[in-house]
């Protein structure tokens, strides 16, 4: 087990951040500090952790706005703040948006990370008591036919700009461990859901344009595969890695439901109908298939074994009573998700 002390959690004020910060500081027994690094660019909101800031504000947990593309700021909280622990967080994330607009990728999730490895390389010279965890997704290894799954063996075939620019960010941390020594880990899960999640992404889209009478856009003919893993799950994996996974070493992570695009929709409009007493069929006609994504690839899913065997992780949550959190949750902070939309206008 390792002695954790200091963590800089980047991009921690973002969906998945966020929700790792919570699990640290309510189902864990850690006594030492978070520091959240944060740009907050459209998809980072502060108020994804009033709670936390509230309770543990000034003491446990610190937030430092900052980009962790600019050196002399990183390096000044490593400094100021000791820290022993990186958890990487922070990135350009939502496909579509890496389409249309590449270059923002390429800065954060590339030269951002190399930034943060070059940092941990110089304050980190000649410790081993330290480490850097990255998080990156499972689209890095491209699309699956009907059977298969991903395994940590399975050759990097990225076909967007947004899971090229993690495919280069992971080959960096490995890269600084090979050459510099760095003790680093790596996961790549599948596609989180749950609370605090920005609007744009497929299941808080459809919540909401459901719950808003709005068409619900699929893409192509909406047999595009995922496999979903409710965040607390995901965030439970980290905190196992962080405390007991084996330098060098890269761990999947994945929640077992794997879902057809149209299937998951159709789930939802089902269980907005019995939340609200009307017919199935008043959601079911929102369907609208729209043209399909660029290089949109076709199945993911993630064979989970490593993780469970090595560091006997489980996912607690089945995908019916994640889904079912995620709903409420969102039918229940009406508010957080209006200042969310602002932050996209």
């Amino acid at each position: 087990m390792r002695r954790l002390k200091n963590i800089l959690v980047t991009g921690g004020a973002g969906f998945i951040g966020s929700n790792f910060i919570r699990y640290i500081f309510n189902n864990t027994e850690f006594c030492g500090r978070v520091i959240n690094l944060d740009k907050l660019t459209y998809a980072g909101n502060l108020e994804n952790l009033i709670d936390i800031d509230r309770e543990f504000g000034g003491k446990r947990y610190i937030f430092e706005k900052g980009d962790i593309c600019e050196y002399t700021k990183v390096c000044s909280i490593f400094k100021k703040y000791e820290i022993d622990t990186v958890v990487h967080f922070a990135a350009e994330s939502h496909v579509d948006r890496s389409i249309n607009g590449p270059k923002y990728f390429i800065q954060t999730n590339i030269i951002g990370t190399f930034t943060l490895l070059e940092v941990a390389r110089e304050c980190w010279a000649g410790h081993n008591d330290v480490l850097f965890h990255h998080i990156s997704t499972d689209e890095v290894y491209g699309s699956l036919g009907e059977s298969g799954y991903f395994t940590e063996d399975t050759p990097y075939d990225p076909r967007s700009p947004y899971s090229a620019s993690k495919a280069s960010s992971d080959h960096l941390v490995s890269a600084y461990h090979h050459t510099y020594g760095l003790p680093v880990t790596i996961s790549n899960c599948s596609n989180n859901y749950g609370p605090y999640q920005f609007p744009e992404k497929l299941i808080p889209l459809m919540i909401l344009n459901i719950s808003d009478g709005k068409l619900l856009p699929v893409y192509g003919d909406g047999r595009h595969v995922r496999d979903w893993l409710y965040v607390d799950d995901h965030n439970s994996a980290i905190w196992l890695i962080l405390n007991k996974g084996l330098n060098g070493e890269t761990y999947n992570i994945g929640g077992e439901n794997e879902l057809e695009n149209i299937r998951l929709v159709n789930i939802l409009c089902e269980k907005m109908a019995d939340a609200t007493g009307n017919e199935k069929d008043y959601y079911n006609k929102l369907i609208t298939f729209v043209k399909d994504r660029a290089g949109h690839d076709r199945r993911y899913s993630i064979n989970s074994d490593k993780i469970k065997r090595e560091l006997g992780w489980r996912p607690n949550f089945t995908f019916e009573r994640g889904l079912e959190k995620t709903l409420k949750w969102y039918m229940n902070n009406i508010l957080w998700v209006n200042n969310a939309r602002q932050l996209n206008t």
